[in-house]
């Protein structure tokens, strides 16, 4: 397995346990350097490689009336002033494949949300790029499955693809995590990442949005590195009752660092033996 490499000294598969970390969605400008700025100040302490994400909008709400995000042009806008000021690589959703090209202009990864895991334009598109793509698996998809996603990506020539895990739907406005899911899909010779806060949502559980349970992040989080992940994806906010998409998902900007310190420790054990490949 290559390490797919995203900026100087960030690599996917590499070395050390890459965090992906923000808010949900772009709230406001303030909001995303406050963000992006104090998690970098989190991971730098730690000594952990930083990619910064927030979706420029979120075209799959619950509701016609919830909060998507400022859009293309002013969320690259944003997205482009956060990698300028704040230092550190950007990742966003991509949901059209005539999004990608422009959105490659400005960001470092482009993520092909899990309900779109297997449009093989969008797939495609995202990876002529040339940029690094990460590819959310569906949350109806068998861990082997996503073979056919990442054969879509190659066969572009662009080898810079790795995988996420965000929970199995199970039963109405649920989600499980299988774990076995994570070494199954590093066996098709790519990384793999865990999202540890999208597997905690129950989607549409609000009726009109979706709840979640992050009373859970830690423990999904550090069971996922235990079993062997190569970077952690997670959504947090400063303010998480008051976000403004997946909220009750999100992890508590206050409660990030201890998270971080205790699957570092986690993950430093999990990389002196790693589990048997399936």
């Amino acid at each position: 397995m290559d390490p797919v490499r995203i900026a100087l000294g960030v690599e996917v598969g590499g070395d050390r346990l890459v965090v992906i970390a923000g808010p949900c969605v772009i709230e406001s400008e303030a909001h995303a350097l406050f963000m992006a700025e104090a998690v970098r100040e989190i991971t730098a302490r730690l000594g952990l490689p930083y990619v910064f994400k927030a979706s420029f909008d979120k075209a799959n709400r619950s509701s016609l009336a919830s909060y998507r995000g400022p859009g293309l042009d002013a969320g690259l806008k944003v997205l482009a002033k956060v990698k300028a000021e704040i230092g550190v690589p950007v990742l966003t959703d991509v949901h059209e494949p005539e999004q990608a090209a422009v959105v490659a202009a400005v960001v470092d990864v482009l993520q092909v949300p899990a309900f779109l895991c297997r449009q093989t334009d969008l797939l495609v598109a995202c990876a002529e790029t040339g940029k690094p793509v990460n590819v959310k698996k569906g949350q109806w998809m068998a861990p082997g499955d996503m073979k056919n996603a990442v054969a879509k990506i190659h066969s572009t020539g662009n080898r810079r693809c790795f995988l996420t895990e965000r929970g199995v739907s199970f039963g109405y406005h649920n989600l499980v995590v299988d774990m076995r899911s994570l070494p199954l899909m590093r066996a098709l010779g790519v990384p793999v990442c865990y999202d540890a806060t999208h597997s905690l949502q129950s989607p549409g559980g609000l009726g009109d949005r979706s709840g979640g349970d992050r009373r859970f992040i830690r423990t999904l989080a550090r069971s996922a590195v235990a079993a062997g992940v190569d970077a952690l994806f997670i959504e947090t906010h400063d303010r998480p009752d008051e976000a403004l998409s997946d909220g009750p998902n999100s992890l508590p900007l206050a409660e990030l660092q201890q998270l971080l310190e205790e699957v570092m420790a986690i993950d430093a054990i999990a990389r002196k033996s790693p589990p048997p490949e399936p």
